[in-house]
Order: C-alpha cells, then sequence, then structure tokens
C-alpha cells in the first residue's frame, strides 16, 4: 500500500506534516493502548512500516523516483542502477541494508510511551524496541478456590496454555499478573504481561465480607431450647458446632480462624454462623396444639421485650 496513502497525506507534504501524520495514527494504534486489538495492532504495523519509507528524506526521494517500493525493496526493473552508475571503480556491486529513519521512529516513540530505540555505537543503525502488549483473561473459579487457593489452566487463543496458581484469598475484581507471558515484544523488545482478571462463583451455603465468611445453620426447636452439638460445613472443612440452650434466631456463632486468608497477613478471618430456628417442613397438629396450650399458661410478646 502507498505509504502516502497509508498516513493520509499528500505527496507533497512537508517532513512536519508526515511526523505529525504519524504520531497521531502511531498512538492511536498503539498495542499498549489497544491490548488484544488485532486490527490495531496491524494498522500500527503498516503505519511504522510507511513512515520508515517517507519519513526518511532519502528513501522518500528514492520511492518517489521508482527506485524502491513500499517495503524498501529495490524495484526489479532499477535494481541496483543508482548504485552502479556511481560506483567507483573495481566496485563488487554489493550493497547494505539502510536503516535510516528508525532512529526517527525511536525518538518518536521514546517521546510518546517513555520507551523507544536505543542508539548503538557511532556510524551503526540504532535498534527500535519495544514491549509487548499486555492481553487480558477473565478467569472463573468456584468460592472454595478463590479462598484456599488453587492450580488453573487457560488455554489461549493461539494454542498456548498457561498454567495459573491462584493464590488463597482472592476475590472478584482482583488480578494476577503474569510476567513475559503476553504480546511479543517489537525489534526484540520484552514480551508484555498476562493480566488474568479473577470471577468467583457464588456459593449456595457461603457468603463472603473481606475475610469473614458468613453462613446460616437452621436448627430444630429442641437443639435451641436443650442446646445441641451439631456439625457444620466451613470452608475448610466440617466442624461440630455447640449451640447453646436457649438458642433463637438471629443468634450468631463465631468460629475464630475459619474464614478467608487476609491476602496481607495470610491470617485467617472469622466464619459468623448466624442460627435459624425452623419449624417442620409439614403442619403438625400435635406440636400446634401443645404450644397453644404452654403459651396460653405462660404468655409472652417478643415484639413487646424486644422494644417493638
Amino acid at each position: 500500500m502507498d505509504p502516502y496513502e497509508v498516513l493520509g497525506v499528500s505527496k507533497t507534504a512537508t517532513e512536519d506534516d508526515i511526523r505529525a501524520a504519524y504520531r497521531k495514527l502511531a498512538k492511536a494504534n498503539h498495542p499498549d493502548l489497544n491490548p488484544g486489538n488485532k486490527a490495531a495492532e496491524s494498522r500500527f504495523k503498516d503505519v511504522s512500516a510507511a513512515y520508515a519509507i517517507i519519513g526518511d528524506a532519502e528513501k522518500r526521494k528514492r520511492y518517489d523516483a521508482g527506485e524502491i517500493d513500499a517495503t524498501g525493496a529495490e524495484r526489479p526493473e532499477r535494481k541496483f542502477y543508482r548504485q552502479y552508475a556511481e560506483a567507483e571503480p573495481g566496485f563488487k556491486y554489493e550493497r547494505g541494508g539502510n536503516h535510516a529513519g528508525y532512529e526517527d521512529l525511536g525518538d518518536v516513540f521514546s517521546e510518546l510511551f517513555g520507551r523507544g530505540a536505543r542508539g548503538g555505537a557511532a556510524g551503526s543503525s540504532p535498534e527500535f524496541r519495544m514491549r509487548g502488549a499486555d492481553i487480558q483473561y477473565r478467569l472463573p473459579i468456584d468460592f472454595l478456590e478463590a479462598v484456599n487457593g488453587a492450580s488453573k489452566r487457560i488455554d489461549l487463543p493461539d494454542g498456548r496454555t498457561l498454567d495459573v496458581k491462584v493464590p488463597p484469598g482472592m476475590d472478584s475484581g482482583q488480578f494476577l499478573r503474569l510476567a513475559g507471558m503476553g504480546g511479543p515484544g517489537i525489534g526484540g523488545g520484552p514480551a508484555g504481561n498476562a493480566v488474568i482478571e479473577i470471577e468467583v462463583r457464588p456459593h449456595p451455603l457461603f457468603r463472603r465480607e473481606g475475610s469473614t465468611i458468613r453462613s446460616v445453620l437452621p436448627i430444630t426447636l429442641k437443639e435451641a431450647l436443650s442446646g445441641a452439638s451439631v456439625r457444620v460445613d466451613t470452608v475448610t472443612g466440617p466442624v461440630d458446632l455447640r449451640i447453646p440452650k436457649g438458642s433463637n434466631s438471629g443468634n450468631v456463632m463465631r468460629l475464630r480462624g475459619k474464614g478467608a486468608p487476609d491476602r496481607e497477613t495470610s491470617q485467617r478471618g472469622d466464619h459468623m454462623i448466624e442460627l435459624r430456628v425452623m419449624l417442620p417442613d409439614k403442619p403438625d397438629a400435635e406440636l400446634e396444639q401443645f404450644v397453644s396450650e404452654w403459651e396460653t399458661r405462660h404468655p409472652y410478646n417478643p415484639r413487646t421485650t424486644r422494644g417493638g
């Protein structure tokens, strides 16, 4: 494609016009600013290639004269013509690569992105290097995997796989960063990072508030009245919970150290268990009559005693 068309400038554009057009397009399509956008990455490469030709005065002159094509290669019908014509006697008709223009490229990106070309020794061509783009992924995991940690595998679109170690205590919206597992670098630059956003699936029993785990424990009338030892589930496995006599719906029991790990201190929070007194699933006439007779002899109003 014609470099002038790629940069959107006319053939009479000044060097400043070409540079300004290049900077605008390169910044808009840079891989670091468009992670995962293949179209932007392709446009960025086209823009860079176009500027490498018409951003360099000598190459632009030769392109305009038809001596090189848009890639910088000699046109077959003019191959080496100028070189032969201007060669000294005994010239062996060999030609090295010309990398003029990439110094400009490096200066532009150093200004735009704070990194760019690194010049070589005097007389040598500078090398344009750029870190690859970061690539983002979303990793859904189960509630208990987030709390206790897990090893997961991600299949990448290019056929690669990533083995990801999820540390204990992760929560939805938090990120893992795998250095060097992102997009490839440009010009020998380092690869970008894989940035993995954690998405925690809900659990049927537990909910989380920071490092605190909360759940509801249904208990019977007898367990509430007389007390009992009840097996309960926690995020680290089942434990026995002692329910005191006279417990009521809404009472909260604390299991210390049975919550989620704090990612900064690695210490586990607590598990808070709310008791909920449950009647039988089906109405029971005998129970209804017993409670009615008992309440007739022992009247009380829980709404009054609680200030309702």
